[in-house]
């Protein structure tokens, strides 16, 4: 058992400043605002501006979470970025992250779980803090899936978009956090679905970037089971209930998916975050987006207990049990 507890000093989010409405997209592609509504629950997504990067996305959230926890530059010592869109194949974003935001020590490095990528950086910054290897982490889920997206193809270019969240998450000893920190964690991946939702290309097999391909009702289908045991499984190992979850801050990919497992789970409607309406799925960034909009507009509080959960390409999936 570590003597360390990982809190959460602050959170970040941001979205580009275009936006991209269902009518918008109603004259890109054969699609109805009512049809993307009806079946996803997504009004509009943000999409990155030319020569905007996943970088400057991920370090203006970056820049919001330690406005919000009051640390500076000097006083982050690692940088875990979340992403399946970065800025080069190398160096990893979170190195030109690392540079924008003028800091100079510790360690940076990107982390890949797709739309699970951000419960999993969670995950691996805790293991850092908690084995008192680093201080303070910068944990950062940025995309520009606009990038990657087939514009012609219905049954995806409607679910994206682009954006970014942060959180500062701090060691402290037991007695500075109290019951404060993360709780319990569980990640899981099944290599055998991996063609259910990945990217057409790549550096060693085309050459190319490629772009998003889905067989969406079988995603949705696992996603539903695949949560659900992953909850259980955490809160089984924080030793908590589900009826003792104050917040449910699921990956914003489908108002469908978050409803059934709410419903699976029997959490009540008015704990669950939603904010998938505003910016569709955003793979890794949307859970820290839907913390930070739950945060700032005061719902989520110190002391609450939250559940963040995702799913993605691989596939991968996990949630964590944190005490803010």
């Amino acid at each position: 058992m570590s003597e360390f507890a990982s809190v959460i000093r602050g959170v970040g989010g941001y979205l580009p400043e275009r936006v991209l409405t269902n009518e918008d997209l109603s004259k890109m592609v054969d699609t109805t605002d009512e049809w993307i509504t009806a079946r996803t629950g997504i009004r509009r997504r943000h999409i990155a501006a030319d020569g905007q990067t996943t970088s400057d996305l991920g370090s203006e959230a970056a820049r919001r979470a330690m406005e919000a926890a009051g640390v500076g530059p000097d006083e982050i010592d690692l940088i875990i970025v979340a992403t399946a869109t970065p800025d080069y194949t190398f160096p990893a974003t979170a190195t030109v992250v690392q540079d924008k935001l003028g800091i100079t020590r510790g360690a940076a490095f990107d982390l890949q779980a797709v739309c699970s990528g951000f419960v999993y950086a969670i995950a691996t910054a805790d293991n850092f803090l908690s084995r008192g290897q680093f201080e303070r982490a910068l944990v950062i889920g940025a995309e520009t899936f606009s990038r990657i997206l087939d514009w012609s193809d219905r049954s995806t270019c409607v679910l994206f978009g682009d954006g970014a969240g942060a959180v500062v998450l701090e060691r402290q000893t037991k007695q500075q956090a109290g019951d404060r920190g993360v709780k319990g964690i569980h990640l899981r991946s099944d290599g055998r679905y991996k063609d259910l939702l990945y990217v057409d290309g790549g550096p060693s097999t085309t050459q190319t970037v490629g772009h998003v391909r889905m067989v969406g009702n079988q995603v949705f289908k696992h996603a539903v089971g695949k949560i659900s045991e992953s909850v259980k499984a955490a809160a089984a190992d924080a030793g908590l209930g589900i009826q003792d979850i104050d917040w449910f801050v699921p990956h914003q990919a489908n108002q469908r998916i978050l409803s059934a497992v709410a419903e699976r789970l029997g959490v009540d409607d008015h704990k669950l975050i939603s904010t998938v309406a505003d910016h569709g799925n955003t793979s890794a960034a949307s859970v820290p987006l839907a913390l930070a909009a739950a945060t700032n507009d005061g719902r989520i509080k110190q002391g609450d207990l939250i559940l963040i959960e995702a799913i993605g390409g691989g596939l991968t999936w996990g949630s964590a049990l944190i005490r803010m």
